[in-house]
């Protein structure tokens, strides 16, 4: 199933991200979490594609156990940053081959070591060139990027960053999908003015349940986001008890998918960490919503 089947039903829909292992000695136990999270039967599930392609075979390998064994549709990640044309084009091949129909292009974070590399003589600098080629590869994706509410940090400004953004859709993306958000009244500012600007494909606000005090510095350091008073507040009262702080980050998570979909947000995307507890805690919190709409 194609995702924009699902975000053009207008129905309240949750969605989770799961990342795969590094190495085959945790495969196993990565596999199990996916699919205690997959037996919720969400909207659908993204795998993540390691930095530099390194977790590729794996991507693969999880999103069609979730897809064949569960049901549940899956997105599977493609990335490109320092990667040759030839290296993407045989990606695109098997994602095609496993069957996958969904497919979120993106650069990709710069692998350690080139981040002063000459990006010049690279065959990819922007996801947009991705986007060019999954529409150029011949399959039927639906594609997705993603989008930052807080603007890219490469760019100059946030009207170069939608600038930019506009360009992305157009090349062929039907829907993105944000960083991970803290202030929801950030995502409403950046839907404004992304509508205004002529960007009219679905959106999903990324949320990141934080269960532990040690994730905050590392979710700034990803993706810069902004830490309003009240998270701070609650970090600072419960940091301290991990089973305090885990209940605080998931009701603080829920309370954000709440206000989401009563603003007519139809469609959020949880950041869920390979944590299916988090995950079907989560979805348990906002069960007869889900179930209502």
């Amino acid at each position: 199933m194609k995702l924009t089947e699902i975000f053009n039903k207008k129905q309240l829909s949750l969605s989770f991200e799961v990342f795969p292992p590094k190495t085959d000695t945790v495969f196993d136990s990565v596999k199990n979490a996916t699919e205690e999270i997959a037996a919720l039967h969400p909207s659908f599930m993204s795998v993540t594609y390691g930095a530099g392609g390194g977790t590729s075979k794996y991507t693969l390998d999880i999103a069609k156990n979730i897809k064949q064994r569960y049901g549940v549709p899956t997105l599977a990640h493609l990335t490109c940053v320092s990667s040759t044309r030839e290296t993407v084009r045989e990606k695109i091949s098997e994602i095609k081959k496993a069957g996958i129909q969904n497919v979120m292009a993106l650069r990709g974070d710069i692998p350690a070591g080139l981040e002063n590399a000459d990006r010049s003589t690279w065959e990819y600098q922007h996801a947009i060139q991705l986007v060019r080629e999954l529409k150029a590869s011949g399959a039927d994706f639906c594609i997705g990027g993603a989008c930052y509410p807080e603007v890219h940090p490469e760019s100059i400004n946030q009207s170069e960053d939608i600038r930019y953004l506009k360009e992305k859709v157009d090349a062929g993306c039907e829907f993105l999908t944000t960083q991970m958000i803290f202030d929801n009244n950030l995502f409403y500012n950046f839907m404004y003015k992304i509508r205004e600007a002529g960007i009219t494909v679905p959106i999903l606000p990324g949320i990141m349940p934080i269960t532990n005090a040690n994730q905050v510095d590392r979710a700034i350091k990803l993706s810069g986001s902004f830490m309003p008073q009240r998270f701070k507040s609650l970090v600072d009262k419960f940091g301290s008890s991990p089973a305090a702080m885990k209940q605080a980050g998931i009701a603080y998570a829920t309370d954000q998918i709440i206000d989401l979909f009563a603003n007519g947000i139809t469609n959020v995307h949880v950041y869920s960490m390979n944590k299916p507890d988090v995950a079907a805690k989560i979805q348990a919190n906002l069960s007869d919503i889900l179930g209502q709409f």
